[in-house]
């Protein structure tokens, strides 16, 4: 049993805020069916390298970029511009309870796949547009891409080292946060949707933005400039409400205290050597630590040069002060932590039967995650989707027009 058996899904989306929507539904047990264009499939599928290499270690074409956010879907391959492409669609749709789709407002119209369109052959239908801008707005016919909304957002302007410091200036997070953010964003809305059928008997039009998700998530900072007036910069890896909380260097590397409250601090200066700081009452609290910022971060990182890293986190560790090293990417997903957390699953594909992905974060007692399909190659599932509305005859008639592509050339 998973958690959403019995919900299928048609994934008319590419890249990743889509894709990072519909393979969580996937997860949870969906039946997620991806549609690409004949030919070159998702844009993401030529974001190479890194190639997947296949079982004698030679490089596919098949890249990690695609990999990472497709896994436990079925691909098939129509070409959505012909009338027969959209026929085919519309069967689909009858047959399922979500559409996904990420383009331009009014794009998919001309091809009857609208919502309004497709709702009056499913009423049913829960329908989710993500864009960069929403349904409306004077943006809203333009395209949106993550790094253009991480610096519209603002979020950039409170990423990065301060402008007078080395290095200084905005910075955009290091990985899509904000495609991530707003596939989080889409799963919940479509499952709220999915709830709110079981009492309504409808369907309904879900629209998503990036901008929007992207504002909403300035969280602290957003509420901090509505509360004071002061717009809040960029203070690298200090935190803007709590000190210390940051990265410090040690002797050899650096590592990071998040200090979360007053104890905490007291028992973080007893734990390096140093009770003095709590012997004045100005560091006691943390709104006068963060008054006198400058001058208690000089104080404990002149003392933190004294030591190893791992020395320190040890000791202020044993302190159950949150303490930690600065991994890599390597050094994170080798942590015994991770392992013990199966965080690396292993999902055999057709090219390399030991395809390793990075596995769901979500832990459901009852009906938990499962990993049933490694990523798709290019119209895999063609054939193997489209049997229950076409016979075989059909299904070569409209290969050979390209009007749809099918993995296996049978």
């Amino acid at each position: 049993m998973h958690a959403l058996q019995g919900i299928k899904v048609l994934d008319l989306s590419r890249v990743l805020a889509g894709p990072w929507c519909s393979q969580i539904l996937a997860d949870l047990g969906a039946d997620v069916i991806k549609v690409e264009r004949p030919c070159y499939g998702d844009d993401t599928r030529t974001w190479g390298p890194p190639w997947m290499p296949d079982n004698q270690g030679n490089q596919t074409r098949e890249s990690g970029y695609f990999q990472c956010t497709n896994r436990n879907k079925r691909s098939i391959a129509i070409d959505i511009t012909h009338p027969q492409g959209q026929a085919l669609i519309h069967d689909i749709v009858n047959d399922v309870d979500v559409v996904i789709e990420n383009y331009k407002v009014g794009s998919l119209k001309k091809y009857s796949l609208d919502y309004d369109s497709l709702r009056q052959i499913n009423p049913q239908l829960v329908y989710c547009s993500i864009t960069g801008f929403g349904q409306d707005g004077p943006r809203a016919d333009e395209p949106g891409y993550d790094f253009i909304i991480q610096g519209m957002s603002g979020l950039m302007s409170v990423t990065g080292e301060s402008d007078d410091m080395a290095g200084g200036g905005p910075q955009k997070v290091g990985v899509a946060l904000v495609d991530i953010q707003t596939g989080l964003y889409a799963t919940i809305a479509i499952q709220a949707a999915l709830l709110a059928r079981t009492h309504t008997q409808q369907g309904q039009h879900i629209d998503i933005s990036l901008l929007d998700v992207q504002v909403a998530t300035l969280a602290n900072q957003g509420m901090n400039y509505l509360s004071s007036g002061n717009i809040p910069k960029r203070m690298g890896n200090k935190h803007p409400n709590i000190v210390p909380y940051q990265t410090f260097k040690a002797k050899d590397k650096s590592f990071i205290i998040a200090c979360g409250n007053d104890k905490q601090f007291v028992d973080l200066c007893l734990a390096i050597g140093l009770p003095k700081l709590v012997s004045t009452d100005k560091y006691l609290k943390n709104q006068d630590r963060v008054k006198y910022r400058d001058e208690l971060i000089e104080q404990l990182s002149a003392h933190f040069l004294t030591q190893n890293a791992e020395h320190w986190v040890d000791r202020i560790h044993a302190a159950k002060v949150p303490v930690g090293l600065i991994n890599n990417i390597e050094e994170a997903l080798n942590e015994p932590q991770i392992h013990h957390r199966g965080m690396v699953v292993n999902i055999p594909h057709n090219l390399n039967k030991d395809f390793k992905t990075i596995g769901s974060p979500i832990r459901l007692s009852g009906t938990p995650v499962t990993y049933r399909l490694a990523p798709p190659q290019l119209g895999e599932h063609t054939f193997e989707v489209l049997a229950s509305f076409c016979d075989q005859d059909q299904l070569h008639s409209l290969q050979e027009q390209g009007i749809i592509e099918n993995l296996h050339k049978d």
